[in-house]
């Protein structure tokens, strides 16, 4: 283990939370005991290598992603440019849309390679990548907004359904966004693509050239944001109704899109209080959870 990376259990003492600089992650696993004891050893094997890894590579990472262009050699940067591939011919993307799913999704491997489980996840920051055996599920809660507790429904995943992802993101959120949504929720066959997914979606919910919105320029926030001179979303006024379902409308255009050419499973976009949802007629949705296992933008409800 690097004396940077800082593994411990939950007061619960059944989930995992492992921490090396930005990486930030709860995991939990369900089986036999000598199983599940053997997928924990096995993720913090993995996770001690996972920083020092990405960041032989950041530089190509921060790059936008162009067709033939070249490739990294990391497994998890690998997973990245796949999952952001789909999207490089029509607008602007960088590997590093998809890290945090690609991230959640190579500790779950690491898991399931060395034992055999009946479920898992890994959340890295609300981007949470899902292992289901035959027979089981997930509760899963959405939020409206990425900044404050805002649950405001659950989505049953069953192991018969293919999405094993879901990210979010937004303005509000950790990451810098293009666009004006609250939040976005998408469900994915796989983490790092609901990552991606989640990011352009939200940078299409916009109303461009709105004098309400407040905008910098990424760099001048964080010099070394991969978005470099391009405005990132600040702070957003006061919108009309008429302007909430436009920006809306535009990001359910760019969801069904994505939905069309199997790239998502489902999403659901959030702005001042407002909500659409897109291909969400093969889950389970209920209302507002009572009670939460995890104090993150997304959860698990067990």
């Amino acid at each position: 283990m690097t004396a940077r990376a800082q593994i411990r259990w939950l007061d619960d003492a059944r989930r995992l939370h492992l921490n090396d600089g930005p990486i930030d992650l709860i995991v939990e696993a369900f089986g036999e005991r000598d199983e599940v004891g053997a997928a924990y050893r096995a993720a913090a094997t993995r996770f001690v290598r996972v920083l020092d890894e990405l960041c032989t590579e950041l530089v190509l990472l921060r790059q936008a992603k162009r067709i033939n262009g070249p490739l990294p050699s990391g497994a998890i940067a690998r997973r990245m440019v796949a999952a952001v591939s789909p999207y490089c011919e029509g607008t602007f993307i960088t590997p590093m849309a998809a890290v945090a799913g690609a991230v959640a999704e190579e500790i779950l491997l690491a898991m399931t390679a060395g034992a055999r489980l009946s479920r898992a996840y890994v959340n890295n920051g609300g981007d949470i990548a899902l292992h289901l055996a035959p027979g089981q599920h997930f509760v899963v809660g959405m939020v409206e907004r990425l900044d404050r507790p805002s649950l405001f429904g659950t989505a049953t995943l069953d192991s018969e359904q293919p999405a094993r992802g879901v990210a979010t993101s937004g303005w509000r959120g950790r990451s810098f966004s293009l666009g004006i949504a609250d939040a976005v929720t998408v469900l994915a066959d796989h983490a790092a693509m609901a990552d991606a997914a989640a990011t352009i979606i939200a940078n299409a919910v916009d109303l461009p050239g709105h004098a309400g919105i407040v905008r910098l320029p990424a760099h001048s926030l964080a010099p070394d944001s991969d978005l470099g001179h391009r405005l990132v979303t600040q702070d957003v006024g006061k919108l009309s109704p008429a302007e909430i379902a436009a920006a809306l409308e535009a990001g359910v255009a760019v969801a069904e899109s994505l939905l069309a050419s199997g790239l998502i499973r489902s999403a659901a976009l959030h702005l001042s209080g407002d909500t659409r949802a897109v291909g969400v007629e093969k889950l389970s949705m209920s209302g507002r959870p009572d009670s939460l296992q995890m104090p993150m933008w997304n959860c698990i409800q067990l």
